[in-house]
C-alpha cells in the first residue's frame, strides 16, 4: 500500500513540475514576453509633436460672464416653475450664476486653445497624425497607444 502511494505521489509531482515550464509566448529570448514587450497593432513612438495655434480669441472673462448670466436666468426660471419660495429662487439664481460661470469658461478655454499634430511611427512601420488639444503626458520618443484617435500614454 505504501508504496503505491509513493509511487501515485511521484508520478503527480513529475506531472506538475512538467506543466511549471513555460514556452516563452512570444519572446526570442526564452523568458516570457511581459505586456511591455507584446507587439500591439494599434502602438507605436511618437515621432514628432507639432503645436497649432487655433487662431481664435476672446476677451479673458467672456466665457464666465456669459456662463453665469445663462445660468442665473435658468437657476431663478426652473425654481419658479417648481414653486419655490422667493428665497430659494434667488439661492437657485446664485448657484446657477456660479455653475454657469464655471462652465462658460470651461468652454471658452477649449475652443480658444491650442492643438497639437502627434507623429506617432506605428510598430508595423507606418506613421500616423493625430490631431489632439492636450497631450496628457505625451512627449516625443514615448510609447504610446492610438485608441479611438485620441494618442495616449502606454
Amino acid at each position: 500500500m505504501n508504496s503505491r502511494l509513493l509511487c501515485l505521489a511521484a508520478v503527480g509531482t513529475l506531472a506538475l513540475a512538467g506543466c511549471s515550464t513555460s514556452p516563452g509566448y512570444g519572446s526570442s529570448t526564452g523568458y516570457p514576453a511581459y505586456p511591455s514587450q507584446v507587439s500591439c497593432a494599434d502602438c507605436g513612438i511618437v515621432t514628432r509633436i507639432d503645436t497649432l495655434a487655433s487662431g481664435r480669441s476672446a476677451p479673458s472673462a467672456t466665457g464666465a460672464v456669459l456662463g453665469g448670466i445663462v445660468g442665473a436666468v435658468a437657476g431663478h426660471e426652473i425654481s419658479d416653475k417648481t414653486g419655490g419660495s422667493k428665497g430659494n429662487r434667488n439661492i437657485a439664481a446664485a448657484a446657477g450664476a456660479a455653475a454657469g460661470a464655471v462652465a462658460g469658461n470651461a468652454i471658452q478655454n477649449r475652443v480658444t486653445s491650442d492643438t497639437h499634430n502627434i507623429h506617432v511611427r506605428m510598430d508595423d512601420g507606418r506613421t500616423v497624425v493625430i490631431n489632439q488639444r492636450d497631450l496628457d503626458g505625451v512627449r516625443e520618443n514615448t510609447y504610446v497607444r492610438v485608441v479611438n484617435g485620441k494618442v495616449v500614454v502606454r
